[in-house]
């Protein structure tokens, strides 16, 4: 039977259960909050912030719960103000590289030239090594699976919303892997402290790592996998998903240093948002913050024990050693959230708060760990703490369930797991305020038909209570005559941001998806610039952008933070619906599917003119440029080379050692005097060599550095028409840089860029 039959049937069957509506009991009046906001921190007018944003028992106590087995300052212009030491401004014109020619001794002889990329291939070694991506491409090699029944593919939505976190890591990048623009980064996170704080994903668009939003992200993806691990398995992407929750997992264990020890935060939002660049060039200090016992976090301790608990779950399957490990930080994290219930000191650090300020309190994420951990372990008194503190909570259902209120999921699984009324009438309450209104209020819908909370991520949020709406309509305490109510909202919700209005809202699928999230290393710039590239050199496949406004405006700039930035905690929820939706009406996926993208770009390049020229001597200005954005990375080890043929000098009775090479301006780098190449043919080169020179696509003088050197035969025989090198920049005296094709440019030993003559 098809799935979307199977739901129609269910839809059916409880709709016809006469006597079976339940009275909706109201157990407290709950207080209408008309004035809240996103718990971000909103900019001032004057401001363009970028908010970055064991006993022993059965695993599953409820089982209804058992798995089928089958959301600073940006630099707006991000421009450094930098000076290299020279006088004179430098302007760069940029013009694409064109074929070197042949060697001009030798017209029949082909030179060697740097390779070009392929899709494969780097322009040199990435920080980690070579990365190996198989035979993986983001285009895939057709689809595989069943066709699915619903209108939009929903596996291959599943399946590049989930590879979005891979493309948000931090840390040692596996080797094998799936993206071939992300490389090593953050290695020395932790190292302000002496502890190893490597590894997790980056928040947002930026290079932060919070990890109040990032618990709460993992723990998401881990109640989704939960709910619908047979889908995740028929899928085929069983594999990817736990990865992604282990991954985020490993860097919570890193941080829990000791039992009352917890990092929460490493890098400075200030100096983080400053800087527009790839996550792999980052340069500036990363400082790590963490609570303890008696500087308390309780909501970020609590919120990351209750991932380690959800992820203690999901892997009992597969990894018993794993889970027990996850399960015990789990539960020492939960004791040392109660023991200080307050979140005082990680308020006032000042630092976190800055971007994810905490509105909710800690209750809501102390009863939430409480729930999973009762799921995890079956022990009553998780579940008795749950239900006290959740009464403690927040209590407005005029909001959605998200990274700082958890309270709305607490009560969801709390009335499946106890059938209490009191929970039931609050989980209906905030969603019935989601879809046909409660006590007179009702959620602001756009003209097309998004529920649409706030500016910030209103898809994020829309999507997390689609996913909490379906899995509640299925459960036996959910009010009959609300099942297709809910069902119906949620499909609207996810079908929306997919692109029931026309435009996906999903970065790399379905119809004009976006394609310039404001997210730093996507976007790729090399000069600390967020409007150089003009447009992103990668898809961000799968992220989900914040979303229109009230009336369905959106932009697609790079500059939208508010409409178009990411985030893993966008994504959370979203992962969640769409593995609810292919459980009802399946869909294919990619096969052999990865983001690993043509290399479109020169990563390493030269570009030179002439500064002076006379009868015995020529001045060369040259720069060496690094834009390596797959992945970016630093340089050290460059060496630039200009050949000559100094038949001339020989023919005039000198020799090579008569031509004196010297520098008149180096921003990096020490020139060679004439080194042989064909001693026969007299074809000579000047070596710059950049050993210990910092080259990274991370800034104005970051990535470019500038060199002039002259080689003169004093008052001898010049002729610069028969060198090598002196091709690609024939005639143009001084003013205009040109690519240096005929120039050859190293890392290491390995030709990058330009040409060598023949030998």
């Amino acid at each position: 039977m098809k799935q979307d039959e199977v739901r129609k049937k269910f839809l059916m069957a409880v709709s016809g259960l006469s006597g079976a509506i339940l009275v909706l009991v109201l157990g407290c009046i709950l207080l209408l909050v008309s004035g809240k906001t996103d718990n971000k921190i909103e900019p001032n007018a004057s401001q363009s912030p970028d908010p970055a944003q064991t006993a022993e028992g059965p695993l599953y106590p409820d089982e209804s719960l058992v798995p089928n087995t089958s959301g600073s300052n940006e630099n707006p212009n991000g421009v450094e103000t930098s000076t290299t030491g020279d006088s004179n401004p430098k302007t760069v014109d940029a013009v694409d590289p064109v074929n070197p020619p042949t060697d001009p001794t030798n017209p029949t002889a082909e030179p060697t030239k740097a390779p070009t990329p392929t899709t494969s291939g780097f322009s040199g070694l990435p920080s980690n090594g070579i990365l190996n991506t198989g035979n993986l491409t983001e285009k895939g090699n057709g689809y595989e699976g069943t066709k699915g029944t619903g209108d939009y593919n929903y596996g291959e939505a599943l399946q590049k919303a989930l590879i979005f976190y891979e493309l948000q890591r931090s840390g040692d990048i596996p080797e094998e892997t799936r993206c071939n623009w992300r490389g090593d980064s953050g290695m020395s996170d932790g190292a302000d402290n002496g502890v190893d704080l490597t590894g997790g994903w980056y928040d947002a668009g930026d290079n932060m790592k919070f990890n109040l939003p990032m618990a709460y992200s993992a723990a998401m993806l881990g109640w989704s996998l939960y709910e619908d691990y047979d889908a995740y398995e028929k899928s085929g992407q069983l594999e990817f998903a736990l990865a992604n929750i282990k991954w985020a997992n490993d860097y919570f264990i890193k941080c829990h240093t000791s039992d009352n020890e917890y990092y929460y935060q490493v890098g400075d939002g200030g100096a983080d948002h400053g800087w527009w660049g790839p996550c792999e060039a980052m340069s500036m200090k990363r400082p790590s913050y963490k609570v303890t016992a008696d500087h308390p976090g309780a909501s970020v301790v609590a919120e990351t024990a209750a991932s380690l608990a959800v992820c203690s779950i999901v892997f009992e399957k597969t990894d018993k050693a794993y889970a027990k490990t996850c399960l015990e930080h789990a539960k020492t994290l939960y004791d040392m959230a109660i023991k200080n219930p307050s979140d005082q000191g990680y308020l006032s650090d000042g630092v976190a708060n800055a971007y994810y300020n905490i509105n909710s309190g800690c209750e809501d994420e102390i009863s939430w760990a409480a729930t999973w951990l009762y799921i995890a372990t079956n022990e009553k008194k998780y579940l008795t703490d749950a239900e006290t503190y959740v009464e403690k909570a927040n209590q407005d259902y005029i909001w959605a369930h998200c990274w700082d209120d958890v309270h709305d999921g607490t009560r969801l699984l709390l009335a499946r797991l106890t059938k209490g009324q009191k929970h039931i009438d609050a989980i209906e309450a905030n969603l019935d305020w989601w879809t046909t209104g409660y006590n007179g209020k009702r959620i602001t819908y756009t003209p097309k038909g998004l529920a649409w909370l706030d500016s910030w991520g209103s898809l994020r949020y829309a999507t997390t209570q689609a996913f909490l709406a379906y899995i509640y309509a299925e459960s036996e305490v959910c009010d009959k005559t609300k099942v297709k109510t809910y069902i119906d909202f949620a499909e609207s919700q996810v079908n929306y941001a997919l692109g029931s209005t026309g435009r996906s809202y999903v970065c790399g699928y379905g119809e004009n998806y976006p394609v310039n999230p404001h997210h730093r290393t996507a976007q790729g710039s090399y000069c600390d610039n967020m409007n150089e590239p003009s447009e992103a050199r990668h898809t961000l496949y799968g992220a989900l952008v914040g979303g229109p406004n009230a009336n369905d405006g959106y932009e697609d700039t790079v500059n939208n933070f508010t409409n178009n930035e990411v985030a893993c905690d966008y994504n959370a929820g979203f992962v969640g619906i769409l593995a609810h939706m292919y459980k009802y009406y399946g869909g294919q996926t990619l096969k052999d599917f990865g983001a690993v993208e043509s290399i479109s770009d020169v990563e390493l390049s030269v570009e030179a003119c002439v500064n002076v020229s006379d009868k015995d001597l020529i001045e060369i200005r040259a720069f060496v440029y690094n834009k390596t954005a797959w992945p970016a990375r630093k340089t050290d080890n460059l060496k630039l080379r200009y050949f000559v043929d100094l038949t001339e000098v020989y023919d005039s009775g000198r020799t090579v050692s008569d031509v004196l090479v010297t520098t008149n301006y180096m921003e990096a780098g020490n020139a060679s005097q004439l080194q042989v190449w064909n001693e026969e043919k007299h074809i000579y080169y000047v070596e710059i060599d950049f050993s210990g020179a910092d080259i990274r696509p991370g800034g104005q003088s970051a990535y470019k550095k500038e060199v002039q050197f002259r080689m003169r035969n004093a008052e001898g025989a010049w002729d610069n028409s028969n060198d090598p090198s002196y091709e690609c920049i024939t005639g143009n005296n001084g003013s205009r840089l040109q690519p240096a094709t005929t120039f050859a440019l190293y890392e290491g030993d390995q030709l990058v860029y330009g040409a060598e003559p023949a030998r």
